[in-house]
């Protein structure tokens, strides 16, 4: 019963702590006159030894080690992120620094050329596919003026799970790209299925014009092209109303449709823009 505590903070003053001396956990009903006293905003002199006044240095003490810990832990984390980024150390730290690195920009979009046309390629870690066992999806590729900026995909969205990408410019219009399975068309297509084993022009814009401008497209096909790039080919067609550029095409196990729309104004202003985008869509 006789030991003695010792504590030192950091401003290097020391508290002896007595086991007999008992503190009271209230200050009595009545307290001196000179426990009210200050002079020079401190208390009274006579206050330095009375109980109350050193429970309160005490406080004080605490308090000021608290923020010495706290500070201390704030040096520590800061170090290990910056030695994370720097000496690849694993961990989570690691994956924040990583996601910061690309925060404020959209992965797979490059920076502008000489004409302020940026290209969009699909990120290979974008996660997205229908079902168990189904491949990854093939990248593609598309380019749009520098104000077109990609827009969330919900799924709640009204065109379906298989709406993998939004983009839209407030000034001239908006785009999206549906990858579908192919056996949602046909069982004998296997995993490198063609737009032609798919079928002809006229029957892949009938089968699929619906799913892409939510109504039927009889008379409003104005246009219908076949274009081959890389080996691949590509069925494109100029719809309206609505005022609509579609891509259809096919690798792997899926069927690329690229839509590109306007309204009536930004179609008439930007024709040649929409028209661009359009026919930069590339599966590679």
């Amino acid at each position: 019963m006789g030991a003695t505590s010792s504590f030192t903070s950091c401003c290097s003053s020391s508290w002896t702590y007595h086991p007999q001396q008992i503190i009271p956990l209230s200050p009595p009903p009545h307290p001196p006159y000179h426990h009210r006293r200050r002079v020079g905003g401190r208390p009274h002199p006579q206050c330095e030894k009375c109980p109350r006044t050193k429970a309160s240095h005490v406080d004080q003490e605490g308090g000021n080690f608290s923020e010495f810990v706290k500070r201390r832990q704030a040096l520590v984390s800061g170090f290990s992120l910056v030695s994370s980024a720097v000496f690849g150390f694993p961990g989570e730290v690691s994956a924040v620094v990583k996601q910061g690195l690309l925060a404020g920009r959209i992965p797979g979009l490059s920076e502008p050329d000489e004409q302020g046309w940026r290209t969009y390629r699909r990120p290979d870690e974008k996660s997205g596919g229908h079902g168990v066992g189904w491949s990854p999806i093939i990248p593609y590729l598309f380019s749009v003026p520098q104000d077109w900026q990609e827009v969330p995909v919900s799924i709640a969205d009204l065109g379906g799970t298989e709406i993998d990408l939004r983009f839209a410019s407030t000034k001239e219009g908006r785009l999206f790209v549906i990858v579908a399975p192919v056996l949602r068309f046909a069982d004998d297509l296997g995993d490198n299925a063609t737009i032609e084993r798919i079928g002809t022009p006229d029957k892949v814009i009938n089968a699929f014009g619906p799913e892409v401008i939510g109504e039927n497209v009889e008379g409003k096909v104005i246009s219908m092209e076949v274009s081959e790039h890389s080996g691949r080919k590509y069925y494109q067609y100029e719809l309206e109303p609505p005022h609509a550029l579609i891509t259809a095409t096919a690798a792997g196990n899926r069927l690329y449709l690229f839509n590109v729309t306007a309204t009536g104004l930004q179609w008439k202003r930007h024709y040649e823009d929409l028209k661009k985008i359009a026919d930069s869509f590339r599966v590679l």
